[in-house]
């Protein structure tokens, strides 16, 4: 099997190129274990993340076969004779198939990640229900590898757009019971190139590794505004 993996090193590059690696595939092999093997043994020079390699940290996102997926939950087809693993797009390219996540995280800090309760704390914990709990399971399983935002167009074609990343942990939020910023929340998505550039694509649900149906709660915020009569006007002043 041949993979052809795309390589930039910018100290000696001037454009991205990709390099061919002959493996022999072994049953069970995924491409996270295909790129260590090639480091280890081939080019030891080969950068890529990686860390948990459970699915878990979103560390190793990359393009392969033209879908953003985890290297660490693919496995390696045996039947196809090619693979080409390309990094993120819409990110900077820092070197091979490492991305400068910086914007990324930036545009999920932005919306405010973190619980904002000014009330007394209780003496054990904030209660919710079990449906309080089930409208928010499920977003609160992003692993913020980023395969989400790097799909999507809207994103691509405007950087003031959040991101379904970012939307999604916008809605962890906003529907979580505990939480008492609504409408300061509101007010940093309820805006023209905010949470209404989402173009519903479907993008950021197809290439979610953890099969988060993020246009679902997206979808779920625009409800929610248009239900509640918050304003895009209002939102701005």
């Amino acid at each position: 099997m041949i993979l052809h993996i795309k390589r930039y090193n910018p100290e000696k590059d001037e454009n991205s190129f990709f390099e061919k690696f002959e493996i022999a595939p072994q049953e069970g092999m995924r491409v996270l274990d295909a790129l260590i093997h090639i480091k280890n043994t081939r080019d030891g020079a080969l950068t890529f993340r990686r860390s948990c390699a459970h699915g878990i940290c979103g560390s190793c996102a990359m393009k392969i076969n033209g879908e953003n997926r985890l290297a660490c939950q693919t496995l390696i087809d045996t039947s196809k004779k090619e693979i080409f693993i390309e990094p993120l797009h819409s990110f900077p390219v820092i070197r091979d198939l490492v991305t400068d996540m910086s914007f990324f995280f930036e545009l999920n800090e932005r919306i405010l990640p973190f619980l904002i309760n000014d009330e007394t704390p209780p003496e054990r914990e904030r209660f919710q229900s079990q449906e309080e709990v089930e409208d928010i399971s499920e977003s609160i399983t992003c692993i913020m590898c980023g395969s989400c935002t790097s799909a999507c167009p809207s994103h691509r074609h405007n950087s003031k757009f959040p991101g379904p990343s970012a939307l999604l942990k916008s809605y962890r939020f906003i529907f979580d019971s505990r939480d008492k910023a609504l409408k300061e929340r509101i007010g940093i998505i309820n805006r023209p190139d905010g949470l209404w550039k989402c173009r519903t694509i479907l993008n950021c649900t197809e290439t979610c590794p953890k099969n988060i149906r993020i246009n679902h709660y997206i979808s779920k915020l625009k409800r929610f505004i248009c239900t509640k009569q918050f304003s895009i006007l209002s939102a701005l002043q």
